[in-house]
């Protein structure tokens, strides 16, 4: 249940960018801005309101080329790739996903792949992969990958089939590997018959070079292969999912039903057993590398050494109190412990992706041991810390190894807005140094020199903009600067774009709460309802600084006020502070978030009988907490697929913050949303996809017949074909409409 980011670092590839860049799209000429009013169609059609949004922004390996993933103006989900060609100075469509569309539909697995990336919406060219010859790119494209040329040319990898997943292009360029029928398999890019590299498993319960699902769903791993840099090996990953229990999910769409067998390791039950190889791409038997004695473990994370002479695998144990980085010997497969990470009383270690082996030997290493996030250098057995601070580093971006320096974002200025720094990882007691502007929220990547950053940004009256940097923070060029004015499908609404405001309010232990609210146009003596959107879960931050989205506009342009807080056990507050759900999931968010509802009622604009609030998956389960907990406080409720009952959910996200339910089951049992169902006594709108494979739809069906068996009413709407993500350009109006359509017949109605 990971919470999607509002800001996705772009990745980023080469040298300095220094030349300007111009707009890959042409631009009218500017024109004040004139107020029209933004309707939710409006919302949901293409072009994007939000402006242009590249993806996957990189160099070529020579410098001579930017490329990028650009979506069209008439749909605003599928990418094309675009290279700007640095000695001509001008743009082209290098491969166009229509034009070599095959229009084959998606394979399952890689359908719930993307889903599990959060990509599952995007169509056309979703990733690519630039040659190390800086000559071809690899394109994978509805199941099939080619191997594009900068002349035009488009060549299909031969006998990867019409349903290969994972595809990886090899460090040195010389090789292309990728899963299809349960096995790794690997061919040469100069041209060759594609040839297994894992064996044939009897069970289809057997699977090579894939990540099992909690790993994509909550670890973040994707992957379930790496090559070492030499091109020499490729350690793999195999699991068996024979022990994990089957949930038959009834995928229920428009115009018929499929029934699939999922494998769902649920709290309290077997997960996969994951083990890891090493393989030659030449062939031979796989050697299996030493894990340690527990089988019960997860995969957390698998790194080659830059030299290639070592394997680093991050074990983590099935409480998720501990997390050992073990250094592997690729000759030998035998493992010994490098350190380890152990959880503070009554918490967990989060995973990351903060960290760097270098190639003088050194590490860079994120870990919360100090109560906040932080980054520290272990070199030759001895630990340094090198950030430090009642803030947080939420992520390392690169690493200058030549100077000394390293990148990274964090809380440091301003925990509403997240800036990127600069420090000097060898200086002893240096301190970070901004590079970013105050007042927006910020990413970064880096290329892998150290020497050129690229930053997303995105402000309060700005959508996401994109630029290149040097390691000073001046701006080189704007890859798109999205600026809102002339065409930018934003401008004719900017005359009516209401900035929000923020503030913090006590909770009851004296923590500070941070709420953003935004107001419609009010007239004095007036009170208006309040559209109180939530996520309340773990591992996430929802109020910051950065660009809302044109829906909260449109909420607002309705008459609403819109308002969101973030609760204790939200991300980037430091250990304690995030901890305090720790087997005890629906207690202090739906407190914080009460105190969030009381404030509001004490405004003299705000109508105390109409605060209506909202959430979706977490903020689902947290609506249903919420109405059980506080009868009468909340007008309405808007629940979108909801946890009910935390056994039902999977084990690596339920059991790191509520336990394993066979060792406390008073935890769960105290957690539920159904037992105490019949305690709603507001308006609730109960919403759920029939085919959500994420929180599965047994959730809102166990809720409904509880609710049904104790006479409670409700209202819901169900939405065939949709997984855990219900929408679309059409879809998502309806959606919406349901929402305000179910608000105006309870009377959750503007002035």
């Amino acid at each position: 249940m990971r919470h999607a980011a509002l800001l996705l670092a772009a990745t980023f590839l080469g040298a300095a960018l220094c030349a300007t860049v111009p707009a890959y799209a042409e631009q009218a000429a500017v024109s004040a801005p004139v107020a029209s009013s933004l309707t939710l169609e409006r919302v949901f059609a293409s072009p994007s309101l939000n402006g242009p949004a590249p993806r996957g922004v990189k160099l070529s390996p020579d410098g001579r080329y930017l490329t990028l993933l650009r979506n069209r103006a008439e749909d605003r989900e599928r990418y094309d790739l675009w290279g700007y060609d640095r000695e001509k100075r001008e743009w082209r469509m290098l491969v166009d996903s229509l034009k070599l569309s095959s229009g084959r539909s998606l394979s399952e697995a890689e359908k719930m792949q993307r889903e599990r990336a959060r990509v599952g919406d995007l169509k056309g060219i979703i990733s690519y992969t630039w040659a190390a010859d800086g000559k071809t790119i690899l394109v994978p494209l509805d199941g099939e990958l080619f191997l594009a040329g900068l002349d035009g040319s488009v060549r299909k990898v031969e006998g990867a089939g019409a349903d290969s997943l994972n595809p990886r292009l090899s460090p040195k360029g010389g090789f292309v590997s990728f899963v299809r029928d349960r096995r790794l398999w690997v061919v040469p890019v100069a041209g060759g018959a594609p040839t297994p590299v894992t064996p044939a498993e009897a069970s289809e319960t057997v699977h090579w070079g894939e990540a099992e699902f909690v790993a994509q769903e909550e670890m973040a791993r994707m992957a379930g292969s790496w090559w070492s840099g030499d091109d020499q090996h490729i350690a793999v990953e195999r699991f068996d999912e024979a022990k994990v229990g089957i949930v038959t999910r009834a995928a229920i769409g428009a115009t018929g039903t499929k029934v699939f067998d999922q494998r769902y390791p649920a709290a309290g039950t077997p997960n996969a057993e994951v083990s890891l190889y090493i393989v030659s791409p030449k062939g031979g038997a796989p050697v299996k590398v030493d894990l340690g004695a527990d089988p019960d473990i997860y995969l957390a994370r698998v790194d080659w050494a830059p030299d290639g002479k070592a394997l680093y695998v991050q074990r983590q144990n099935r409480a998720q109190t501990q997390l050992d980085m073990l250094k592997v010997d690729p000759a030998t497969v035998a493992s010994t412990v490098l350190f380890s990470e152990k959880a503070r009383e009554k918490s967990w270690v989060n995973l990351s992706d903060s960290y760097r082996f270098l190639k003088d030997g050194s590490l860079i290493w994120w870990s919360e041991r100090d109560g906040f996030g932080h980054l520290y250098r272990l070199a030759d057995g001895h630990w340094s810390q090198l950030t430090q601070g009642r803030w947080m580093v939420t992520s390392l971006d690169g690493v200058d190894e030549k100077a000394g320096k390293l990148f990274f974002t964090g809380t440091k200025d301003d925990v509403l807005a997240h800036q990127v720094y600069a420090l000097d990882y060898k200086a002893k007691g240096a301190q970070p140094h901004r590079l970013t502007e105050l007042g927006f929220m910020n990413a970064a990547s880096v290329d892998r020199s150290g020497h050129t950053l690229v930053v997303t940004r995105s402000g309060q009256n700005q959508p996401a903009q994109t630029y290149l940097a040097d390691v000073s923070g001046k701006r080189l060029a704007w890859v798109e600067e999205n600026k809102v004015e002339g065409a930018h499908p934003y401008a004719p609404f900017l005359g009516s774009h209401r900035a929000p405001t923020f503030g913090t309010i006590k909770a009851d232990d004296g923590s500070d709460l941070h709420w953003k609210m935004i107001t419609p146009v009010m007239e004095p003596g007036k009170r208006y309802p309040v559209f109180f959107e939530h996520y309340g879960g773990p591992h996430s931050q929802v109020v910051n600084k950065g660009w809302t989205g044109a829906l909260a506009q449109a909420i607002v342009a309705k008459g609403y006020i819109y308002f969101e807080i973030d609760n204790r056990g939200s991300a980037n507050r430091g250990v304690d502070y995030e901890s305090q759900i720790w087997r005890a999931m629906g207690t202090v968010e739906v407190a914080d978030q009460l105190a969030g509802a009381n404030y509001l009622k004490s405004l003299p604009f705000v109508d105390p009988a109409k605060i209506a609030t909202y959430g979706w998956s977490y903020g689902g389960y947290m609506t249903l907490k919420m109405l059980e907990a506080n009868p009468g406080v909340y007008a309405a409720g808007i629940s979108g697929a909801p946890v009910t009952k935390w056994e039902l959910y999977d084990t690596h996200y339920t059991e790191r913050y509520m336990g394993d339910p066979r060792q406390v089951p008073q935890a769960y049992q105290a957690s539920n949303a159904i037992d105490k169902a019949a305690a709603i006594r507001d308006p609730l709108l109960l919403i759920h996809g029939l085919s959500d494979d994420n929180v599965v739809f047994e959730n809102s069906s166990a809720f409904i017949a509880k609710m049904q068996n104790d006479a409670r009413p409700f209202e819901m709407m169900l939405y065939p074909g949709h997984t855990h993500r219900v929408g679309g350009p059409k879809v998502s109006v309806h959606l919406w409409n349901s929402i305000f359509a179910f608000l105006a017949r309870h009377g959750v109605t503007p002035p």
